[in-house]
Parts: structure tokens; C-alpha cells; sequence
């Protein structure tokens, strides 16, 4: 068990997840008295959720302790890295026993845990340089644009009615282009000296992928018409031929640059300092971290792929 937070937490795998464990069977015990066997559903959420609070206190006092303490950046992020993958073995294991994992539902929730898991980097980041910033709302882009075209037409010598109508068809093809917002933001959105980066972050491309890959065609095309220069980059979990053609159709639209499996790990490292594939290969052993039984049922579903991070 757990006695106490320091730098060598980051090599407390199996302390953590024994507390975790711990937690989990606390939490089973006291969601059979509340839920009914057929409510394996919310027993599931309930113990899910319980388990992200368990995290999030580990992570407050890490917080604490670390700028009590003056940890340096990376032993913040090992440690924060540590404390969130051995709950994700412990959120798997309870979540499978509660509810038993099939083909989709498995599939979608890693690509919920990989996407934040990432992200850690950029929130504790080696290279001191990036910064967060707050992506662009549709209806400020949609009114900027309209006014730049507005004003271009009041400024052609044409007749007034005929400036009437050119504004009448600009505004139709607004129509045409989306029936409300969009949703310009992603993932992550952060900046560097030089330039700011738009990123989404995706476990894999499947058969289902056709309203997503418009989507963020549609996304990255507005943000290729502004003056800041933004860049979208596409981070991929599984490797490129692991992925259907969609994800083909947004690497070659020209809007996005897009990175699979170790290109993936390798940008990480670029922007934010710190060798993710490195420590994944030094610390993430699923295999040997999870239980037997969780473990197994993966296996026998064929779902062990999606632990290939």
C-alpha cells in the first residue's frame, strides 16, 4: 500500500495498484447494496466514477507535494503517468468483472483513455516553451468573414441592387455549409515559438468513421482560412495500416497532417519533451499489470490489439 507521495512514486506500480484494487473492492461492496443484480449498468458507472475520484485525489496531493517539494517536470510527469496508467488496469479489471467487455464497447473506451493519457504531456510538459490557448468559436470566424466579403462587395462598382444580391447568394451558401455551428474545437489545442497547433487525438479509423472524417474536414478547412495560421495535426494510435480508408482521405486532403502508431509517440516527443514510447515500453505491461481473469477474456474476444499503445 501507499505510505507515501515522492518522487519514487513513479516506480510504484504495484503499490498503486494494490490501493486501486483496494478501492475497487470497496467500491463493489458498496454498490451491491445499492444496485440490483440487473443493474450491472450503473453498478459499472458508479464504480467507474469512483475510481476517477480515487485518481483525482492522488493527483492533488502529487500536485502538492511536488511544488511543496520541488519536483523537477519529469518527476511530476512519471509520477502522474504511473498514478493514471495503474488506475486504468484497475478501471478495465473492475469494469470487466461488473460488465463484461465486448468488441465496441472496449474499442471506444480505449480510445477514451489513450487520447487523455497523451495529453498528459503537454500538461506537464519538459519543454517549457507550450502554451494552451482557447481554440476560435465558429460564430466569431463565421462574422469576421462575412464582413470581410461585405465589405469587398460595397467596395465593387456595381449597382446597389446588385450588391444586394451578392450578399443575398454569400449567405445562402452559409446556408449550404452548416444548418448551425461548428464545433471548431479538438483535443488539444496549444502553441509553440513558432507556430498553434490544433490536434486531434484518434485510437483508430473503422467502418463507422464516415461523420467524423467529414466533420473534421469541414473543421480544418475553416481553420486553414485564418490569418493566424493555424496547423491541425492528427494523432493515431494504431498503425496507418491498421486504419481504413478515411483515415487515407484526411491525409490526403492537404488539411491535415496526420502521424500513426510511432510517428505518433515521435511528435509527442518533439513538442512537449518527453519520450512517451520510452516509458510506455519501460512501465506499460498489461499483460503482467492486469488480473488473469480480465486478461483472459480480453484474449479469448480478440481484444488485446487496443492494448498495442
Amino acid at each position: 500500500m501507499i505510505k507515501t507521495i515522492g518522487r519514487d512514486l513513479k516506480n510504484q506500480k504495484q503499490d498503486l495498484l494494490d490501493y486501486y484494487r483496494s478501492r475497487s473492492a470497496e467500491l463493489i461492496s458498496e454498490l451491491r447494496s445499492i444496485y440490483g443484480d440487473s443493474e450491472f449498468k450503473e453498478r459499472a458507472a458508479a464504480a467507474n466514477k469512483g475510481l476517477i475520484e480515487a485518481r483525482g485525489k492522488l493527483l492533488k496531493i502529487i500536485a502538492q507535494n511536488s511544488k511543496s517539494e520541488n519536483w523537477s517536470c519529469r518527476d511530476v510527469l512519471e509520477a502522474i503517468l504511473m498514478a493514471t496508467y495503474t488506475n486504468y488496469v484497475v478501471m478495465i479489471e473492475t469494469r470487466n468483472e461488473l460488465w463484461p467487455y465486448e468488441y465496441m464497447t472496449f474499442a471506444r473506451r480505449i480510445g477514451e483513455l489513450w487520447e487523455p493519457f497523451c495529453q498528459l504531456c503537454w500538461e506537464c510538459p519538459i519543454n517549457q516553451n507550450l502554451k494552451f490557448f482557447i481554440p476560435p468559436l465558429f460564430k466569431d470566424v463565421k462574422r469576421k468573414l462575412t464582413n470581410e466579403i461585405e465589405s469587398y462587395i460595397d467596395s465593387l462598382n456595381i449597382a446597389k441592387q446588385e450588391k444586394g444580391e451578392l450578399k443575398k447568394y454569400y449567405h445562402k451558401v452559409w446556408t449550404l455549409v452548416t444548418s448551425g455551428e461548428i464545433k471548431l474545437e479538438l483535443d488539444l489545442h496549444f502553441e509553440d515559438a513558432v507556430n498553434k497547433y490544433a490536434v486531434d487525438f484518434k485510437s483508430g479509423f473503422s467502418s463507422n468513421e464516415k461523420g467524423n472524417t467529414n466533420r473534421l474536414l469541414l473543421v480544418a478547412s475553416v481553420y486553414s482560412i485564418l490569418e493566424e495560421g493555424y496547423k491541425c495535426l492528427l494523432f493515431v494510435r494504431s498503425s496507418e495500416e491498421s486504419n481504413n480508408h478515411y483515415l487515407q482521405t484526411l491525409k490526403k486532403s492537404g488539411l491535415w497532417s496526420v502521424y500513426c502508431g510511432m510517428e505518433t509517440y515521435g511528435q509527442i516527443k518533439a513538442f512537449t519533451g518527453f519520450d512517451l514510447a520510452g516509458w510506455l515500453k519501460k512501465n506499460m505491461d498489461w499483460k503482467a499489470d492486469m488480473s488473469d481473469q480480465a486478461y483472459k477474456h480480453l484474449k479469448n474476444n480478440n481484444l488485446v490489439q487496443y492494448l498495442k499503445w
